[in-house]
């Protein structure tokens, strides 16, 4: 009889797969991984550089000597540093009225756009919505065709729009396009298990919508609420058109408004005695304060919504 020491047990065999993946082991790393490795940080580089020059010169340019722009001799830090154009830009007491405005039109159109987007995109998601893809279809329909400007201004003058808020927020209670993305994204990104699973708890549409679907579309309604709101935010056209009450006019008009007065007011006779040359400079810096003040709620805003956006994109974009 032989014992364990002289006939020991065969050794377990190990396969791959259990070897823990160290990826300082496994990965070493090739003169061609090197190449591509640069030459891929190298494009993102560029890439993030053309993205963010432009704003830092816009930035720049506007607390700088405006002479020293005009040749050439802004680029990275700003020279002969003034505040002056930013300072006749607040010191306009519209400007304060037009950011009111502007903020009121634009939370409030982003409110009523969210409450008729996702409900409407959660029903035409629904597959027991018979009457859904023609309404889809003649929802479709609008974005490719509609009556005009001479008509719209005739109907919102009908309806009394003309020189009130509601005219910025009520003729676009839904966009089309942000309804298709929502609509996408319940179809594809909710299991419809969830559905069977609420029904058997005795939930109804409206209880599963708000109970199950809006807390896991966070990604989507996140998007859609910036979608809104720069939209809303940079909204100039309506004011141009529909507004012509100074004190219902938003921050975009507003600042149309004082850029216009101060660059045509450089053609007629001096005025501070400034000569032609420093009032176009003059000008010039209010141009590039102008572009800063009505660009950095929206560069303050964006960062915390960020993470949402990817994400709710492409979940919304993969099935139409």
């Amino acid at each position: 009889m032989t014992s364990a020491a002289t006939n020991p047990s065969p050794a377990p065999k190990v396969s791959s797969a259990d070897i823990p993946f160290n990826p300082k082991v496994h990965q070493k790393k090739t003169v061609s991984d090197w190449i591509v490795d640069i030459v891929i940080w190298t494009v993102l580089a560029l890439t993030v550089a053309a993205i963010i020059y432009p704003i830092w010169f816009v930035i720049i340019a506007s607390v700088s000597n405006q002479t020293m722009v005009n040749q050439g001799k802004v680029s990275i830090l700003p020279v002969g540093m003034s505040f002056g154009g930013y300072a006749k830009v607040f010191a306009d007491s519209r400007i304060w009225v037009g950011y009111r405005n502007t903020i009121v039109y634009s939370v409030l159109g982003t409110a009523l756009n969210m409450l008729v987007t996702i409900p409407a995109a959660f029903a035409l998601s629904r597959r027991e919505f018979k009457p859904r893809r023609v309404i889809l279809f003649l929802l479709t329909f609008t974005m490719f065709f509609s009556g005009g400007l001479i008509p719209s201004y005739l109907l919102y003058k009908q309806l009394g729009l003309l020189d009130s808020m509601w005219v910025f927020i009520l003729p676009g209670a839904v966009s089309v396009w942000n309804l298709i993305i929502a609509r996408s994204f319940f179809e594809s990104s909710i299991p419809e298990d969830l559905h069977d699973a609420a029904q058997i708890d005795g939930l109804g549409y409206f209880g599963y919508f708000l109970k199950i679907v809006l807390p896991l579309s966070s990604a989507i309604l996140a998007v859609l609420a910036l979608y809104y709101f720069v939209g809303h935010w940079n909204d100039f056209f309506t004011g141009l058109v529909y507004i012509r009450d100074n004190d219902k006019l938003p921050l975009q008009n507003v600042l149309r408004s004082i850029l216009l007065a101060n660059q045509t007011g450089m053609t007629g006779q001096n005025s501070g005695g400034m000569d032609l040359i420093q009032q176009r400079d003059f000008a010039n810096q209010i141009k590039y304060g102008v572009i800063i003040v009505s660009t950095l709620p929206l560069l303050v805003i964006y960062p915390f919504l960020q993470k949402y956006f990817n994400k709710g994109v492409m979940i919304g974009a993969v099935k139409g």
